[in-house]
């Protein structure tokens, strides 16, 4: 029933009386037999009707801000949600970032690796030298936003999506399907506060400079005690991941 402009009356029929709600428009000129009562059942009536107007229209869904640190090797776990965990898993050149059930039920490709198209490419969620990225290079790209699935659901289907891209890698259309997905995936942005490396002695390639711009406003230590090497290594990060409101009701 709607609470809108409701006027309450009761008609006088006797000791016991009827209450009637008839909307304010409908009620014409009373009659001597009907008087407009306030009375306690109708004022909590009204009351009643508010409440349930304010509570109804949102549903609070506050966002996520983790900081950490994690060194060469190690991993790092922490509660994103009470259904999800984001993680820093330890790759042999650094780091993937991960987004896990927080049950522990760990799915074939988590919730950031299948919502970070294209794949088997250079790609927001992993922090480290692979595709030809320098150390210096991981680091520069600084902050990064990745995208992530909140509903075991919408990993599902992405699943599907991704397996038909290994069916038929050289059709682009073959994974169509994860695209729709895309618009329902949360976003969640990491930036390195500090970083210790080894530096690289390669050549920045294309594909790194593209996204590598950030190093000389990055803070970060270069360890020159250590052997060259053509990638360098990451050999420490400090992090911030801020996750905005409403992101992890998606």
């Amino acid at each position: 029933m709607s609470c809108d402009a409701v006027s309450f009356t009761v008609q006088d029929e006797g000791k016991l009386g009827r209450v009637v709600a008839l909307p304010v428009q409908s009620v014409g000129r009373p009659r001597s037999s009907v008087v407009r009562l306030l009375v306690p059942r109708l004022v909590l009536a009204c009351c009643l009707c508010a409440l349930t107007a304010a509570a109804e229209p949102h549903r609070s869904c506050p966002g996520a801000v983790l900081e950490g640190d994690v060194s060469e090797g190690q991993a790092y776990t922490q509660a994103l949600s009470p259904q999800l965990d984001f993680k820093l898993e330890a790759v042999p050149a650094g780091w993937m970032i991960r987004v896990l059930p927080h049950n522990g039920n760990r799915p074939l490709h988590d919730a950031a690796e299948l919502a970070n198209p294209p794949y088997r490419s250079p790609t927001p969620i992993l922090i480290s030298t692979d595709f030809a990225f320098r150390a210096q290079d991981a680091v520069a790209w600084n902050p990064r936003t990745f995208r992530f699935f909140t509903l075991p659901a919408q990993v599902a289907r992405a699943e599907v999506a991704y397996q038909a891209t290994l069916l038929e890698p050289n059709r682009p259309a073959a994974g169509a399907a994860l695209y729709p997905l895309l618009e329902q995936a949360a976003e969640g942005t990491l930036t390195i506060v500090d970083a210790e490396i080894a530096g690289g002695t390669a050549n920045q390639t294309t594909p790194a400079a593209s996204v590598a711009s950030h190093f000389d406003q990055t803070a970060h230590t270069v360890r020159a005690n250590l052997p060259p090497t053509p990638l360098g290594r990451l050999l420490h990060v400090r992090f911030r991941l801020t996750v905005a409101a409403n992101q992890l009701c998606r």
